[in-house]
């Protein structure tokens, strides 16, 4: 796989129709897909992270139709707005379908919360399908990478010593990169784990990205260590990570890269 770029941005879609929170207005949704993607650009961000974070309550593995068919039109609009690598990510882990929307849309990568292992999330447990997303990546003939977690955040292994081993997720699971994180949206992540993990990554030849914590004070350090970084929370206004994208955060971040 060719690496991805250093620094992706998310955008963070607000709820989609069909979710508890949607207001009615589908023509805002794709306005504000738009809007963040161009000020993340307009930033520096070498990449861009389209994921359905405003859906909570999230479906477990298998987002339906409804859901599918918002996130193909609104990475679409973002696809052909920007020129730079664009990723989705369906929560809480459908890989098939952020395939298939990658592949409909045109995207370059998906992010897999649970690629192999099994993980107890407040969604219940939550499995990995490595098998199947791989097979329906091959069917579709997609040009497609795969970023998968280990050990995602909001989850915990389903029985003592049985988390996800980078070298699963990698030589059994067949990603291209890995993805660590906190243990929650905006946390940091120990030291002493990026650092392990930095190591295994570098054994077996792929690329590691840190997924949650990273702030213009945190990025150099981070990027010494790590090969990228995916940032949401650190570039909204006032730092909610519901907010819209400021572009000087963006900015700032970018700077301190």
């Amino acid at each position: 796989m060719t690496a991805l770029p250093r620094i992706v941005g998310m955008v963070h879609l607000p709820p989609l129709p069909g979710a508890p929170r949607f207001d009615g207005d589908r023509e805002a949704l794709r306005r504000r897909a738009r809007r963040d993607a161009h000020t993340l650009v307009d930033g520096g961000v070498d990449a861009l992270l389209v994921e359905n974070y405003g859906d909570a309550p999230f479906y477990p593995d298998e987002a339906p139709a409804h859901v599918v068919a918002s996130m193909t039109r609104l990475v679409g609009a973002v696809r052909r707005e920007v020129d730079c690598p664009v990723g989705v990510n369906v929560l809480r882990n459908d890989a098939r379908a952020a395939i298939s929307i990658a592949a409909a849309a045109g995207a370059d990568f998906v992010r897999v919360n649970v690629h192999t292992g099994a993980r107890v999330t407040d969604q219940g447990v939550i499995e990995g399908r490595a098998h199947e997303t791989l097979r329906l990546r091959d069917r579709l003939d997609a040009d497609v990478s795969i970023l998968a977690d280990a050990d995602v955040k909001h989850s915990a292994p389903l029985g003592a010593g049985h988390g996800e081993p980078i070298a699963d997720v990698v030589d059994r699971g067949l990603a291209a990169g890995v993805v660590v994180s906190g243990e929650r949206t905006g946390e940091t992540v120990a030291t002493e784990r990026l650092t392990a993990a930095a190591e295994q990554c570098a054994d077996l030849d792929v690329p590691l990205y840190v997924g949650s914590g990273v702030t213009p004070e945190t990025v150099g350090e981070t990027l010494a260590v790590a090969d990228g970084v995916i940032v949401g929370t650190a570039l909204k206004r006032g730092g909610e990570t519901t907010a819209p994208v400021d572009e000087s955060r963006v900015r700032a971040l970018v700077d301190a890269a």
